[in-house]
This record gives structure tokens, sequence and C-alpha cells, in this order.
């Protein structure tokens, strides 16, 4: 396999760019949380606890909190009551998601050999 310098072996993996990416987009919602806002443009925490159902608040608050740290996303609080919050990328979030959307065409053109060779074993 051709190396591009990218994924440095050894200790100095942790400062490559490899490491940061995976480091911010890693997480089993944080990919899916950045495709609906990508999808939606704007929601509400409810609204993405409604298409993530099997995710607790508790994670979802820990993975939008993650996101924003990051700069992803951005949250906008709305003074009223009741209170009102809604999230959105980021210009950095949308940068990202072309690399996550290359992520779902190689899945795509993936998944079929491997649940074939996984099933016939």
């Amino acid at each position: 396999m051709n190396n591009t310098g990218c994924a440095v072996p050894g200790p100095d993996l942790e400062k490559s760019g490899f490491y940061y990416t995976l480091s911010v987009i890693g997480g089993k919602y944080k990919m899916t949380i950045m495709y609906l806002l990508a999808e939606h443009k704007v929601l509400r925490h409810n609204e993405i606890h409604r298409y993530l159902e099997t995710v607790s608040y508790k994670t979802l608050s820990v993975m939008l909190k993650e996101l924003m740290a990051d700069g992803i996303i951005s949250r906008k609080e709305y003074p009223q009551i009741p209170p009102k919050v809604e999230y959105s990328l980021t210009e950095r979030g949308q940068s990202l998601i072309p690399i996550l959307n290359m992520m779902c065409d190689w899945g795509e053109q993936n998944r079929e050999s491997y649940s074939f060779s996984k099933n016939s074993k």
C-alpha cells in the first residue's frame, strides 16, 4: 500500500492530520449529526433526537458539545420562553461534508461484497 505520509506511524501519529480528523468526526453519532445538519441546515435538539432514536439525550448533548468545541457546529440561543436553541453546521463543518460523502460512496461500493464474503465463511 502506498503511504501518502498523512498517517505517520509510531508516536507521531497523534500529531498527524489523519489522527486529528478522526478525533473530530469519530464517535457513533457525530457523522450522522453532521449529515442531518447538512441536509436540514438548522435543527433543534429534540429534532436531532427524533432522527437518532437510539441515542440518549445525554449522549446527544455530549456529541453536540464536542462538535461545538471543535468548531464543527454552532449553537444559537433565542431569549424566549420556552427556550429555543438551534444547531447548524459552521463553515468548517461544511468543509467536512465532501469527505463524509466520499466515505459514504466507498461504503456503498463495498458493503455488498463485504457482506457476501462475511456470510460465505
